[in-house]
């Protein structure tokens, strides 16, 4: 069964993280709360981590995973380019349930984005997975945990259940809000693109006045 630690207290949490922080240098793969669902987290630059979490997933290699940085001032690392507007996002969405989609830079392996050259991120704003991704020097994914079709886990016995023995660790920070997922916003287009509207709504994007429009995708 997966290591479950409780996160209850500062000196929990510091022991947490640490033993989180060790778990994902060394490959593994560890569960978090996030501000909707729990996310499971692996070192976003090793290709051989990437794939174990694809196959415990269950998940399509066609499709991409998102990735969790701890603070704007990270983003120019892992993207290519800063489009125009996107910054300002970032200033008013982040942290937040707002993934932005950017052509990804060389360091992030073609296994994350799926071979597309694209990569979602976000500042996850729940404390316990902000923390976790300030202790690393790598982003790590922040992708449901869950099985590929199945509910994402709101609860840390739920990813006992679900996944079993595939996740190393389980940092338990309560039940999680699991009302709906982030808005995922492809910004590599003009104007940016809804792939998904989750926990930050169209309306709100709009009424920011930094994109004078937006797109939502037919499909959504």
């Amino acid at each position: 069964m997966s290591y479950l630690a409780k996160i209850d207290s500062d000196e929990s949490l510091r022991k947490g993280l640490d033993e989180a922080a060790k778990i994902i240098s060394e490959g593994g793969i560890v569960a978090f709360p996030t501000e909707s669902f729990y996310g499971l987290g692996v070192d976003a630059t090793n290709p051989r981590a990437i794939k174990r979490l694809f196959k415990i997933k269950k998940r399509d290699p066609d499709l991409p995973i998102l990735i969790l940085i701890p603070c704007l001032g990270e983003l120019p690392k892992y993207v290519a380019s800063i489009p125009r507007g996107a910054k300002r996002m970032g200033e008013e969405f982040w942290p937040g349930g707002l993934t932005m989609i950017f052509h990804s830079s060389p360091i992030l392996p073609s296994v994350l984005t799926a071979g597309k050259g694209k990569v979602g991120i976000r500042i996850s704003s729940h404390p316990l997975a902000q923390a976790l991704s300030g202790a690393l020097n790598v982003p790590v994914t922040g992708t449901s945990a869950n099985i590929s079709g199945r509910p994402p886990c709101i609860r840390a016995d739920q990813i006992v259940e679900c996944l079993g023995n595939d996740v190393d660790l389980i940092l338990d920070g309560g039940t999680t809000q699991g009302k709906c997922p982030s808005t995922i916003l492809d910004v590599t287009v003009d104007p940016p693109l809804i792939i998904r509207e989750g926990i930050v709504k169209a309306e709100e994007i709009i009424k920011s006045g930094i994109h004078e429009k937006i797109v939502e995708s037919p499909s959504r």
